[in-house]
């Protein structure tokens, strides 16, 4: 999934989804809740007392990088469940009137601060489960340690020194591919890695502390974005991967869905310590049949219109960004190469899960299509489409 990154081409006026790709108790309250807590106990889906996108165990959550798309979505379904919540952002100011942040308690706080994080994000004994849904915005080198690895990272050492005993992240299907050590893996995908590697060693002495990474194929923003340019009457794009029309395929999972997935974790121990690569209900769908669906639901006349672009002409874009970023020496053309990576890598790769154990929700994409026809659809400047 997905988890999408910010990425615009104007030749052809191309089209390209990116990853953007999720409470504290008063001091004087928390002598009750250590007691309540110790009656407590996690539970795993095998033992079936999981209760699928409903159980709470009653503890205390925090969700870092809650003014984000998915973070949002997280504190949203964290409240409804009944966890006391805190969601901790970089500015304050914009989640007091957010209504999805409603009866979360707010912390500001920049985690890229790894001091500030490690003294001040946490006090000891305060929070039980941290859900980190932190993400770089743009997936260059830099900005992927600085957000996807450190800052994580900062944000897990503070939980463990707290007592926490369970760090959830949000990452990325397409870690995959660093974990293959693919030749195409990009930036951001090895540093989500580095970063799972790490919550490894975290959780291996024996502390009580331990983790689980959700990764999602992709998001259903991160396919939605050419809903308006199709009801304009203008093509569907997508990426033709052979010159006769082969295109990628997927099967996103909507932002509720996934926020429900992930806190199902506080619960759930089946994944506990690994990684949980996680779809939509859907069996995967190209990007075709996704442009063909919208012209249906849109109610249009005729064929589908589709424009299927070459996949070469990324090839052209990279190597010329890449040659003038070594010519020049330039660390911005060195991150517009690696934007034009990215564009390339959600172009060709399916972000698909076939597995039913890695399939999760009720709502299809097509459904997510009926919705935002009638009711539109949140705009995010780093979904780009």
């Amino acid at each position: 999934m997905m988890s999408c990154r910010s990425f615009t081409l104007t030749t052809f006026t191309l089209v390209v989804i990116i990853q953007s790709i999720c409470g504290f108790v008063s001091p004087n309250n928390r002598n009750n809740h250590n007691s309540l807590l110790k009656k407590l106990k996690a539970t795993n889906v095998e033992g079936g007392d999981l209760i699928v996108g409903e159980s709470c165990t009653g503890e205390r959550i925090a969700v870092v990088g809650a003014t984000g798309y998915i973070g949002k979505a997280v504190v949203r379904e964290s409240v409804r469940r009944g966890y006391s919540t805190t969601a901790v952002m970089r500015d304050i100011s914009k989640g007091k009137n957010d209504e999805k942040l409603k009866d979360a308690s707010l912390q500001q706080l920049d985690v890229t601060d790894r001091d500030a994080t490690e003294k001040k994000l946490f006090e000891k004994g305060s929070v039980d489960v941290v859900v980190c849904c932190l993400a770089s915005r743009t997936g260059t080198k830099k900005d992927s340690y600085g957000i996807d690895y450190q800052a994580s990272l900062n944000c897990a050492e503070a939980a463990k020194a707290a007592g926490a005993r369970r760090f959830i992240l949000l990452s990325a299907y397409c870690v995959l591919s660093a974990e293959r050590k693919d030749p195409y893996a990009l930036q951001f995908q090895y540093a989500k890695l580095k970063l799972e590697n790490k919550l490894k060693e975290l959780t291996s002495d024996g502390n009580n502390f331990d983790f689980v990474s959700v990764r999602p194929t992709a998001f259903f923003k991160s396919v939605s974005g050419q809903l308006e340019v199709v009801d304009s009457g203008a093509p569907f794009v997508y990426f033709d991967l052979d010159g006769k029309g082969k295109c990628a395929t997927c099967n996103p999972i909507s932002e509720p869905d996934l926020a429900a997935a992930l806190i199902d974790q506080v619960a759930d121990d089946t994944h506990k310590n690994g990684a949980w690569n996680l779809g939509g209900p859907d069996d995967g769908l190209s990007m075709k049949q996704q442009g063909a669906m919208i012209h249906d639901i849109l109610g249009k006349d005729g064929e589908p219109k589709l424009f299927g672009v070459p996949i070469g002409i990324f090839d052209v874009i990279i190597n010329g960004l890449q040659w003038a970023a070594d010519t020049f020496s330039s660390e911005k053309l060195d991150d517009a190469a690696e934007l034009g990576r990215i564009g390339r890598y959600y172009a060709i790769e399916d972000m698909l899960t076939t597995d039913s154990a890695e399939k999760y929700g009720r709502t299809t994409l097509r459904e997510h299509y009926e919705y935002i026809v009638k009711n539109g659809q949140e705009y995010d400047p780093y979904t780009t489409v």
